[in-house]
């Protein structure tokens, strides 16, 4: 059995904005104006899969569904939206 991964605290907060993000995306009603929600989406899918926690393309693949579970799960931490 592989051992879990350990995401820095700064990829969790990404992940989990995305998420908020994403879910303040999918409840907008239609015509609501989510031109600023859908490019900050933008924006943090590019923070995401730039991180330098990122060696190569390959890890992004490899531990891209465990970084989403971790953020699902730690809810410990404001996300960047909270904290600004």
């Amino acid at each position: 059995m592989r051992a879990p991964f350990r995401f820095p605290d700064d990829l969790l907060a990404l992940q989990r904005a995305w998420q908020q993000t994403y879910a303040d995306l999918a409840q907008a009603a239609a015509g609501a104006g989510t031109t600023t929600l859908r490019r900050g989406l933008i924006d943090l899918s590019g923070r995401l899969c730039t991180h330098p926690s990122w060696a190569g393309p390959a890890d992004w693949r490899a531990g891209g569904a465990e970084l989403r579970r971790a953020a699902r799960n730690h809810a410990s931490a404001p996300t960047e939206r909270q904290a600004a």
